[in-house]
């Protein structure tokens, strides 16, 4: 799967899947942007990807800003060329039961989550359109497709991430543009080591492979999806949970 010659941005690149899908799109021979609103988190990355002889960059990307959005688009189609690949990885959580989630946490969720995966769509495929090429991979989530206690916000906005996978797959077919989406099961993340150790047990009893995933496991996906191997591939969701979901 060779990505030389590939432009990519992956959002949320600073840390954990994010981190984990630039180095690997690095790897294949990508150039890759890593987008995020912690810049020196992802300039850190791209540091390191650097080190190991890729291409990458961090800058300074906040998915929710229409405005500075279309400013870091408009100079990557400048300094660079036009997007071939764009990963909408950024996401957040602010959990809490539906009877008790205060109104300001449902709306950063699906601001972040589901707004920031179409604005960074629209300023992509203008750029794919012209040169009737590119690839789309939304980062969903198993909740978006079976729900979670305590996540109505979380799993509203993945849900709303594959609707909009899939529709947009149909608008932009016809200029030979892709989108597809991951649904992660519970991955080995930051956010997931928060848990208390019993409620890691409890998650992973639940998984017939009898482990979390690792961040390795959705940018191996990711590389897939966006190489010429699945070319024939779009609009739709690829399931990656151990079994979690059948």
């Amino acid at each position: 799967m060779d990505l030389t010659g590939k432009l990519a941005l992956v959002t949320g690149g600073a840390r954990g899947i994010g981190q984990a899908i630039g180095e690997e799109l690095a790897r294949l021979g990508a150039q890759v942007l890593l987008g995020d609103v912690n810049q020196a988190g992802a300039e850190e990355t791209a540091g390191k990807i650097r080190e190991s002889g890729g291409q990458a960059r961090g800058i300074a990307l906040n998915v929710t800003d229409a405005a500075q959005l279309q400013g870091v688009f408009d100079s990557i189609l400048k300094e660079y060329k036009p997007l071939d690949i764009l990963v909408n990885n950024a996401g957040i959580t602010r959990d809490g039961l539906l009877m008790r989630m205060k109104e300001p946490d449902w709306d950063l969720v699906l601001e972040v989550n589901l707004k920031g995966g179409f604005l960074c769509s629209q300023q992509a495929v203008k750029q794919m359109f012209k040169q009737r090429f590119g690839v789309i991979v939304n980062i969903a989530s198993i909740v978006g497709v079976m729900g979670n206690a305590g996540q109505a916000n979380y799993s509203a906005s993945k849900a709303g991430l594959i609707g909009l996978t899939k529709t947009l797959a149909r608008e932009v077919a016809s200029r030979n543009i892709r989108v597809n989406a991951i649904a992660p099961g519970f991955i080995d993340t930051e956010m997931t080591r928060q848990l208390d150790e019993k409620v890691r047990e409890k998650l992973v009893e639940q998984i017939p492979l009898a482990s979390l995933g690792q961040p390795q496991d959705i940018a191996d996906c990711v590389a897939f999806l966006v190489s010429d191997r699945a070319r024939y591939i779009t609009g739709q969701v690829l399931h990656v949970n151990g079994g979690m979901l059948m």
